[in-house]
């Protein structure tokens, strides 16, 4: 059986400042949107995209995020791979059983 990939993706958001927290939800309901976080610095919100292909990433951000109202600016990240405390604990362990 073959494992089914799924393309994560970061998404810095820049917002109105009266508008964040109804960005967030409205972001959180979108398909494809795993999480959004409200964060400090340079970014207002950054949410994780996963779909399972490349081209349904435009589909996520372009037409649905980047045009919710508030939304001033957005900047994307995918991922190449993910790293976990359990993959390296797990990594560094082989061998020494």
């Amino acid at each position: 059986m073959e494992a089914k990939s799924v393309v994560t993706a970061f998404v810095m958001i820049q917002t109105k400042s009266d508008r964040i927290p109804e960005c967030a939800q409205e972001i959180s309901e979108i398909d494809g949107i795993s999480e959004v976080y409200s964060v400090a610095g340079d970014w207002d919100l950054i949410a994780v995209v996963r779909v399972r292909q490349h081209e349904q990433l435009a589909e996520v951000i372009a037409n649905r995020l980047s045009k919710v109202e508030g939304v001033l600016e957005t900047s994307t990240h995918i991922a190449f791979r993910a790293y976990s405390r359990h993959d390296l604990d797990a990594a560094f362990s082989l061998g020494l059983e």
